[in-house]
């Protein structure tokens, strides 16, 4: 039986990334990636998979694809091809939302707009329970997959155009969360081949300058919370400026701010519904 050892010297030499390689074993073996160091070979068969794990990741499909999982905060959801993978840079969105809403009482209510595989949903329903959840997500593909991943949670899951959802919710929510496509169409050659190749185009791009969809947010949220109720939507590094715009110019907001990832590079805007909207 094949060297486990040996295994990840030559997943590390073909991927570069040692990281990937012991996901990846672990995935065709079996077990979790933690536990490889317990073993000192694996089956001839679990070392066939991963080689042909191997191939498809150096080709350049996404690791979560392969191993149909993704860990996403506290959470680890199913992820799948036509679905858009969570990304860190997103928890640290999710966190702020999370500390708002633990300093509620009661069932605090919560709509996730775009809510793809339902990642978001899932980290607020296990950090913080209790509250009354709402989510929609556009893509089919995508919806089928936040089921599965909502499954318990007690998320209220809608499919379709976030621009008419809950209308029974109407100035009711007290906070909104989204991370919608935000890519500029006219920045489609500068986007990683992977996730160019591999994901789907409508969770990554919103029109020629990537505001479309962050647009159709701000109304959203300004329709669904109550006065003093907060949103958060993620977006581009490079829109930090145009985005906050959005926000203020929505005659709808306070305090609108702008926030970094772990990167420390511009992530994430929030606001306060205003107690009465301009004009």
């Amino acid at each position: 039986m094949p060297a486990v050892s040996g295994l990840l010297a030559e997943g590390l030499r073909r991927l570069g990334s040692a990281a990937e390689a012991r996901t990846l074993l672990g995935h065709a073996a079996g077990v979790e990636p933690s536990r490889l160091a317990l073993l000192t070979e694996v089956a001839d068969d679990a070392a066939g998979a991963y080689a042909t794990l191997l191939e498809r990741r150096a080709a350049g499909e996404p690791v979560q694809y392969l191993t149909g999982l993704a860990w996403f905060r506290t959470v680890e959801v199913a992820v799948a091809p036509g679905v858009f993978i969570p990304r860190p840079e997103t928890e640290v969105m999710t966190g702020w939302a999370i500390d708002r809403l633990v300093g509620l009482p009661g069932e605090p209510v919560v709509v996730e707009l775009c809510a793809g595989s339902g990642a978001i949903s899932a980290a607020i329903a296990a950090e913080r329970p209790g509250c009354r959840q709402y989510a929609v997500e556009l893509s089919t593909a995508a919806c089928r997959l936040a089921e599965r991943n909502l499954a318990g949670t007690g998320v209220a899951l809608a499919e379709g155009d976030m621009a008419d959802a809950f209308p029974d919710l109407d100035g009711t929510v007290d906070l909104v969360i989204a991370n919608p496509p935000y890519i500029p169409l006219e920045a489609w050659e500068h986007v990683a081949a992977d996730v160019r190749t591999h994901e789907p185009e409508l969770a990554l791009f919103s029109g020629a300058d990537g505001l479309d969809a962050l647009k159709v947010v701000a109304r959203v949220a300004a329709r669904l919370l109550r006065p003093g109720g907060w949103v958060c939507a993620e977006h581009a590094e490079v829109q930090s400026e145009s985005v906050v715009g959005v926000f203020a110019g929505a005659g709808a907001f306070t305090q609108v701010a702008d926030h970094t990832d772990y990167n420390d590079r511009p992530r994430y805007v929030t606001a306060v519904r205003a107690t009465k909207l301009a004009g």
